[in-house]
């Protein structure tokens, strides 16, 4: 046990004893980071590269794609270079660091698929007005916003977190995660980080309120379209931004939202896995099995 002042270094979760079960982890993390990796990657390489990808649309999903590889590259490398030295621990600022841009980078997806969501709105409700509202200028701005707002959001709970008097260094998960480190407070001044998970539940749920009202109506538009092509198309540009916001709301809400076990498990593990690096992972994946435009840009990048 140890007051605050004199933590210098945290103590991960170690999965296994047995080297048999270490190299087995040390293979899946490596497998889900380098999918990650050339998913995110192909998506960026084909918006910059094919300039019918030059649109509004394909620049915040480029962004999302380079979110998704900021936030998995702050957790898994480290996780894959412990495991090579045979190390479990983290320093002080490593474990501030890796929660601040986390979280930020977290902060970073929820806000742009929301601005995702009202480019969508603006472009199948208010198509003729489409190129005026969201020209470069104000494409530029919003993703300006969305790095900042994700980055206030960041320093919001990695204030609120390191803030609190810790009792211990023993963090019970492969990374530096905030329930787990609440666990370790010794006064109730973690109350202060409650609070602050309980602001941006409230964030979500306006997001979560503010997407479905715009889906309503986007909806109701494609509906009003004549042609059952055009009801198609505008559908494919839809669908994957639902499908991706369902996912990603669904299961940081539940992975944040549940009491963390006195114990690690198995399960607590395969959830945390599931909402660190799932969701970066499917995302290229959602986005490009509807979508002719990025499909052809991919046969054309590789060549088939």
């Amino acid at each position: 046990m140890a007051n605050q002042s004199s933590i210098s270094e945290f103590l991960l979760l170690e999965f296994s004893g047995f080297q048999e079960l270490q190299i087995a982890h040390f293979c899946l993390f490596l497998i889900l980071y380098l999918m990650t990796l050339t998913g995110n990657l192909l998506i960026i390489s084909v918006v910059v590269f094919d300039y019918r990808l030059h649109t509004p649309m394909y620049f915040f999903l480029m962004n999302l794609a380079i979110q998704d590889i900021a936030s998995v590259s702050v957790l898994i490398p480290n996780t894959m270079i412990n495991y090579v030295l045979n190390n479990r621990y983290i320093s002080y600022s490593g474990c501030v660091a890796q929660v601040l841009f986390f979280i930020s980078f977290v902060g970073c997806d929820v806000a742009l698929l929301t601005v995702m969501g009202y480019d969508r709105y603006v472009a199948i409700c208010n198509p003729l007005q489409y190129e005026l509202i969201m020209n470069r200028r104000a494409c530029r701005q919003m993703i300006g916003s969305v790095w900042m707002a994700g980055f206030l959001y960041g320093v919001l709970h990695t204030g609120g977190t390191f803030a609190t008097p810790l009792c211990s260094n023993v963090v019970n998960q492969f990374f530096c995660e905030i329930p787990q480190l609440l666990k370790l407070a010794c006064s109730d001044l973690f109350l202060a980080e409650i609070g602050s998970l309980i602001f941006s539940a409230l964030a979500v749920v306006s997001i979560l309120i503010f997407i479905v009202a715009t889906y309503i109506q986007i909806f109701s538009a494609v509906l009003r379209i004549p042609s059952v092509q055009g009801r198609k198309k505008a559908l494919s540009t839809c669908l994957p931004h639902v499908i991706v916001f369902s996912v990603f709301v669904t299961i940081v809400t539940f992975a944040y939202l549940r009491s963390p076990p006195q114990k690690p498990s198995h399960l607590d593990l395969a959830i945390t896995l599931t909402y660190s690096i799932i969701p970066p992972m499917l995302n290229p994946l959602i986005y490009s099995l509807r979508n002719k435009e990025i499909k052809n840009a991919l046969s054309k990048l590789l060549h088939f």
